[in-house]
């Protein structure tokens, strides 16, 4: 590497982000009782101010400062900053009529405030704003971005009279002078140092803002004596009033010891230092005295000289004086002691025209304009540069005047690409040239760099088609017209951009050597140019000049290196643009570099008409070892380097490092660094690529070292051509803007990520504050490289933040050196392309891999897995299928598949792909993407042939997919390969649910299930049991499953429990209907089986049914209950089915006719059942199921005797609502005449019901008429008729019971009758009462009874009668029985 870094040039960094202009804070100012001036009277000028604490590791104000320009009546301060976006941070303040003096802004900075100084040409003006320390809670700003201290600058009274005073005309401003000076004393006054009038110095005093005080004007006149004669002062003492030859041209004060010392260059060409405090002149020198000077010269007065100064605690005072002379200028530095002046150097500037310099304790940075009005940038270190060698600085050059564009290229797309190029033109200078160019009829304010974009095409064709008269024209005018209009833009665009870019002030910062060149409408930073850089940019003459000494160590290798360059810029000079279009087009497209290389050095060859190529060949002569000089210059250039995990700080230096250099400014700057370095570096290895072809071609052994170096010169082609491309390919993503993303895109990007695990490290915050679209670079670099970068850099653990201070030169060329090997596509960290995955710049990441793939070898399986990343997002799933396969070869083998493939905790660790395959897994999944999931997964099984846990995990995985895609077929297959049971009967479950959710039950039933054949009906039987029997058909799946394997007992057994869980549970008229047809179903089953087996075993009652996963039953104190382990079994033949499927027919009919019943006949027994038939005039079906079932009809006649009864006493109403039960019971010959009522129907039925089913000893017609005695209801004729002829001796007891004497007379009367022959035939008698009839009888003692009774009431007549009536009857039938007792007697043989 160089052995002194200081003697190197300085690349020029521009800071101008994409952004809109800053709409600063306007505020408006007129100073009361002045008349207006002129704005333009001065000149345009510029300034900065460092905060003291600007380089302190853990100060508020590191890296930042405060930045001002002025134009007319017109001051803009802006407070930047390298470590946070500033908010609020600019301010432009009018103070109208008043034009401020160049350089007349004027900051500084006390322990709670900072304080503007302004002067303009009439008045002087202080502001007072916070200090930056005291606007945050804490000293460690650790948020991305904060307010600036403009931020409340309008709540500051500007228009305070003791915030301002006009200047009087008394002693008045001198008006060929703009020198000024101003501070703050000790004691808080403003100070304002103005060039007198009269000559000298006056000076004004304001007094501290928090106390009362008049203004005060001190005039400085040299009455005074100076003490002392030094050589080159003066050689008398200078008395008298002073002339106009002594008025300052340039002012600058030194604060010290509660005094000030103004130093004051004047017009004479003398320095004077004034005591502010003693008011006394303490030193004249005359500069002259450093200089060659002309008698011309000593009488001209110097209106152009400069003065500035510098303090360093350690060496003291510094002053720096530019001497104007008409087409020659001269430098001057001293030092200062107290009251003299050491002489340091005197240093000769070119024919250029100063602009302003800066001065530091061992540096003059000088800024110029030269003849041909191009900004020229150099500095020296004037106490070790003894040969006056001034150090170059590159400035940023303006874009081409011209863009070319070719024939088959469309002008459009190929101007608006050049202008938008990051780095090229700013966005200010585009809108300030598309308001002109529009012609102002719109106004173009605050346009995002896109809508920019599009304003500017719009824009162009609006002025292209109104300018084009003629409908038709031939491509080739429409392309040169097309090429006109934008040429005209471009033009635009270039002189706003170079009215911009016009530098107006140096700033240097003295705490962190910081240099910045503050322009018209930007700013930009000046870094150390790298060794390779620096020779390859230096001009010729000082490329002659360079020292050896200050490159390599080696005096001959560093003359070989220099020779070396100098054929590489020979050869640069050179090459047209076609040719290097020739290289830019082999890089895009893939092609071999070297062929391109040879390409242009034939090129270079047959259009040698500056014998070019002779030149060349003589340098080459003179290198002694031009293999060992490329091969170092390679080595210079090369970043790649081994993996390096850097150490955590500590936590105190952490948190004050979290935001160093993280604004947008930073990341442009050092972005902008590395774009710089390898757009030099692309053209370095181009030209050096086309040399080593030559030297392939020249073949002499003499320029290489001899004929076998020629497989060395072979290597090092191969060792140039990877780095051509690296830079390539670096400086392409430089210019690559990121595309704005939504936030739900980036949320759904992090959960992408959190399956891969990689979100910790990749994730982009999406309200990060940005100023405008960033490069692919700047995303990088904010993101992600910065913090890599940072504590790489201060990684010291016992450093102190107190002792810590911020060098911008080594710094800011540390970053860089530390941002370049990340971004090297040939090292093993994978952050750059990570980064943009995490922050979905999934185009850009495409783009990436293809200019890196076919010759970077490092990293090929994170590119093919980034590039399967990528096709996923873009909706080509088997392309990234194909991406991810290729990726898995490299598994274990690089750092970030590595890092992908870590085992979570608790995972089982299987082998480093089988984890890869299951992270990628995981993300097709979360994509949705199943046909992928099935085709890797099956590819992961080859690779899983020994890990029967990961086998079982993917054929799992497998049947998951292929069921979710309705393969059902394919998902069987891969259930039954499963080799973990377990897994394999989850399968199954959820085969068999999800076949059953979709209706596919002829593929559930139809799978073969070797050896699961159980597993299948127990998986069924337990869903069955614990569904709702009515949204799921597992019951008649479990039936189907059954019959189509010809198990019918099972089938038979199954819907039987169906039926009969269906009475429980489903108690509506559905389910009493697929009840019936369960219990048919049943039956069907064992009549195909042979008698013999023809049994079913009776299904256990649904509390007992031992379910998965179902909860424990509980006594009424939360204790289980015991489940009963053993239980009676019931067998079931085809009888008791058919008795079964009677009573659920029963059901069903009881519940079409009365909806209500449902809830209770759904699971009610035959008795529960035939009362509620009997409830609802279902006589005829509860006749059926009690004949069925071998119960007593008793229920159903005293029913229907109370229907009856109900209708005899009820209305009209009930008598229209008993034909629908009556209806529904058949009569055998309906009679449906007016006549005929709905009661004499019902008494119909009852009749002929007691004719139908007779009973044993007359129950029936007993249990009639008692239902019928009971509710106090006459007994119909044909009731006691028909009761008569079966059991006369019954009625008259049951009228006994209900007190009916005169009907109970009647019938005995009518009995008597019957047996003695008078109507016998009513009453069952077939042979009347003789001597030959069999023997009779008669119910002597319901008779008696009746007898007793009517005894009993002989209070009523009727009863007198009717006994008297009753007895005499008996008495005259005893006498008959009587007689033909004794006439069988006799008769008897």
């Amino acid at each position: 590497m160089a052995a002194a870094l200081a003697a190197r040039s300085c690349l020029e960094l521009s800071a101008a982000g994409r952004a809109p202009p800053r709409l600063p804070q306007e505020l408006l100012f007129v100073p009361p009782g002045i008349a207006p001036l002129p704005v333009g009277r001065y000149s345009d000028s510029a300034g900065g101010f460092c905060y003291q604490e600007s380089a302190q590791l853990g100060a508020a104000t590191r890296n930042r400062w405060v930045r001002w320009s002025t134009s007319g009546d017109t001051v803009e301060l802006v407070e930047e900053s390298l470590d946070v976006n500033l908010l609020n941070n600019a301010v432009r303040l009018r103070i109208q009529g008043c034009p401020f003096l160049p350089g007349g802004i004027h900051l500084c900075e006390l322990q709670s405030h900072l304080v503007v100084l302004l002067v303009t040409a009439q008045t002087v003006h202080r502001l007072l704003l916070p200090h930056p320390a005291r606007l945050y809670r804490s000293e460690l700003i650790t948020e991305s971005q904060v307010q600036s201290v403009f931020t409340d600058i309008s709540k500051i009274h500007i228009r305070d009279p003791s915030n301002y005073y006009v200047i009087p005309s008394v002693p008045g401003l001198a008006p060929n002078s703009v020198a000024s000076a101003a501070w703050l004393s000790s004691e808080g006054e403003a100070l304002f140092a103005l060039p007198s009038a009269s000559g000298g110095i006056f000076v004004l005093k304001l007094p501290p803002p928090d106390a009362p005080g008049s203004v005060s004007v001190v005039e400085l006149k040299q009455s005074s004596v100076v003490q002392r004669f030094l050589t080159g002062w003066m050689p008398t003492a200078i008395r008298g009033d002073g002339g106009p030859s002594d008025v300052p041209v340039s002012l600058s004060v030194h604060c010290l010891d509660h005094d000030a010392f103004l130093f004051a260059l004047c017009q004479d060409h003398k320095l004077r230092m004034w005591s502010y405090k003693d008011q006394m002149c303490l030193m004249v020198a005359d500069l002259l005295e450093f200089m060659p000077v002309s008698r011309d010269l000593r009488l001209a007065a110097g209106t152009g000289h400069r003065l500035r100064l510098a303090f360093s605690q350690s060496l003291g005072l510094y002053l720096g004086v530019y001497m104007h002379a008409p087409k020659r200028g001269q430098l001057v530095s001293t030092e200062s002691n107290r009251y003299s002046l050491d002489h340091i150097s005197s240093l000769f500037s070119s024919q250029e025209t100063l602009v302003d310099f800066a001065l530091t304790s061992a540096e003059i940075w000088a800024l110029w304009h030269n003849e041909e009005n191009q900004t020229v940038l150099k500095y020296i270190n004037f106490e070790q540069n003894v040969a006056g060698q001034w150090n170059q600085v590159f400035v940023q050059p303006l874009p081409e005047e011209e863009v070319t564009v070719r024939q088959d290229q469309d002008p459009r797309e190929i101007y608006l690409d050049y202008l938008f190029m990051p780095g090229r033109f700013t966005n200010a200078a585009i809108q300030k040239a598309l308001q002109i160019f529009s012609q102002g009829t719109e106004r173009h304010m605050d346009l995002t760099w896109d809508e920019l974009r599009k304003e500017v095409t719009l824009a162009v064709e609006n002025e292209f088609q109104g300018s084009v008269t003629e409908y038709e024209c031939s491509p080739e005018e429409f392309w040169q017209l097309q090429v006109e209009f934008w040429s005209k833009f471009y033009a635009c665009c270039l002189q706003y951009q170079e009215a911009l870019s016009r530098p107006l002030a140096l700033h240097v910062n003295p705490y962190t050597s910081m240099v910045c060149l503050l322009k018209k409408g930007s700013i930009s930073f000046l870094v150390p140019c790298s060794l390779v850089d620096h020779l390859y940019l230096l001009s010729n003459e000082h490329l002659l000049t360079e020292d050896d000494a200050a490159i390599f160590e080696d005096l001959e290798m560093s003359r070989d290196v220099v020779c070396l360059v100098q054929c590489l810029r020979l050869i640069g000079e050179s090459i047209s643009m076609e040719m290097a279009f020739i290289m830019e087009m082999a890089c895009s497209r893939l092609q071999p570099p070297e062929k391109a290389a040879e390409q242009i050095l034939e090129d270079l060859i047959a259009n040698d008409t500056e014998n070019v190529m002779e030149d060349i060949h003589s340098k080459l002569q003179e290198i002694r070892n031009p293999i060992h000089a490329i091969g170092l210059l390679i080595r210079e250039m090369d970043y790649e380097t081994d993996a390096d995990m850097e150490r955590a700080p500590h936590l105190a230096l952490r948190m004050s490092l979290s935001q160093l250099f993280g604004s947008s400014t930073a990341a442009h700057v050092v972005c902008g660094g590395v774009a710089k370095i390898c757009t030099v570096r692309f053209l370095l290895c181009r030209d050096l690529l086309i040399l080593q072809q030559l030297l392939l071609r020249l073949g002499d052994p003499m320029v290489l070292g001899g004929a076998q170096l020629f497989q060395s010169q072979q290597d090092l082609l191969h060792r140039t051509s990877p780095l051509l491309l690296s830079y390539f390919l670096i400086r392409w993503a430089s210019q690559c803007l990121a595309s704005d993303v939504p936030v739900d895109t980036l949320e759904s990007n992090l959960q992408h990520l959190s399956v891969l695990e990689l979100a910790d490290t990749t994730a982009l915050t999406p309200h990060k504050l940005v100023s405008g679209p960033q490069t692919i670079v700047e995303l990088f670099f904010q993101e992600v490289a910065r913090k890599h970068i940072i504590s790489r850099l201060f990684v010291q653990p016992n450093t102190s933040l107190a002792e810590t201070s911020l060098n911008w030169p080594h710094l800011i060329t540390s970053i860089v050196a530390d941002f370049l090997p990340l971004l090297w596509p040939s090292n093993p960290s994978f952050l750059f392309p990570e980064c943009l995955m995490g922050s979905c710049q999934y185009t850009q990441l495409q783009e990436y891999i293809r200019l890196l793939q076919p010759w970077c070898h490092v990293n090929m399986g994170s590119c093919c897995f980034m590039m399967g990343r990528c096709y996923l997002v873009m909706g080509e799933g088997h392309k990234a299928l194909d991406c991810f396969c290729q990726a898995a070869s490299e598994v274990g083998r690089e750092e970030f598949l590595d890092r992908l493939i870590q085992p979570e905790e608790g995972e089982v660790v299987s082998t480093p792909r089988l984890q890869y395959y299951n992270k990628v897994l995981r993300l097709l999944e979360m994509l949705g993407l199943p046909e992928l999931v099935i085709e890797l997964a099956t590819l992961a099984i080859m690779e899983s042939a020994d890990d029967w846990r990961s086998q079982a995990t993917l054929r799992t995985c497998i049947f998951k997919h292929h069921l979710d895609l309705g393969h059902n077929s394919e998902a069987y297959v891969a259930l039954t390969q499963n080799p973990d049971p377990g897994r394999q009967l989850d399968c199954l479950r959820q085969l068999v649910v999800v076949l059953c959710e979709r209706s596919q039950l002829q593929d559930l039933v139809e799978f073969p299930y070797v050896n699961l054949h159980n597993e299948v009906v127990g998986i069924i039987e337990s869903h069955a049991r614990a569904v709702d029997l009515m949204t799921h058909n597992y019951y008649e799946l479990l039936y189907a499953f059954h019959v189509y394997r010809h198990n019918y007992r099972k089938a038979g057994t199954v819907m039987f429990e169906y039926g009969m869980r269906l009475g429980r549970e489903v108690r509506t008229l559905r389910g009493l209907q697929k009840q019936g047809n369960c219990f048919l179903a049943a039956i069907n089953c064992l009549r195909l089986i042979r008698p013999e087996y023809a049994w079913i075993v009776q299904p256990a009652s649904g509390a007992v049914y031992e379910r998965p996963g179902a909860s424990p039953k509980r006594s009424h104190d939360g204790e289980c209950m015991a489940v009963p382990t053993t239980r009676q079994i019931e067998i079931l033949e085809l009888e008791d089915l058919e008795r079964e499927c009677l009573l659920a027919r029963i059901r069903l009919t009881l519940v079409e006719h009365d909806v209500s019943a449902a809830a209770v006949a759904g699971n009610s027994t035959p008795e529960e059942t035939v009362s509620l038939l009997v409830r609802a005039g279902l006589f005829d079906s509860a006749i059926t199921l009690c004949q069925t079932f071998k119960l007593p009809l008793t229920p159903i006649f005293e029913g229907l005797t109370f229907k009856c009864i109900k209708l005899q006493l009820g209305g009209e109403a009930a008598q229209a609502k008993a034909w629908d039960w009556l209806a529904a019971n058949q009569l055998s010959s309906l009679v449906t005449t007016k006549e005929s009522s709905a009661t004499d129907e019902a008494w119909r039925l009852l009749s002929s019901y007691l004719e139908r089913y007779p009973s044993q000893n007359s129950l029936y017609h007993r249990c009639v008429i008692n239902k019928l005695l009971a509710h106090g209801i006459p007994l119909p004729n044909w009731l006691i008729n028909s009761y008569k002829e079966v059991d006369a001796a019954e009625l008259l007891r049951l009228y006994l019971n209900y007190d009916l004497l005169e009907e109970a007379v009647d019938l005995v009367l009518e009995y008597v009758d019957a047996v003695l022959g008078k109507g016998h035939q009513y009453f069952g008698i077939e042979v009347p009462l003789s001597p030959a009839s069999p023997t009779m009888w008669l119910p002597y003692t319901a008779i008696d009874q009746l007898l007793q009774a009517l005894r009993e009431s002989s209070a009523s007549e009727n009863s007198v009668v009717l006994y008297e009536k009753l007895n005499d009857r008996m008495e005259s039938y005893q006498q008959k029985v009587s007689v033909a007792t004794m006439e069988r007697l006799y008769c008897r043989p």
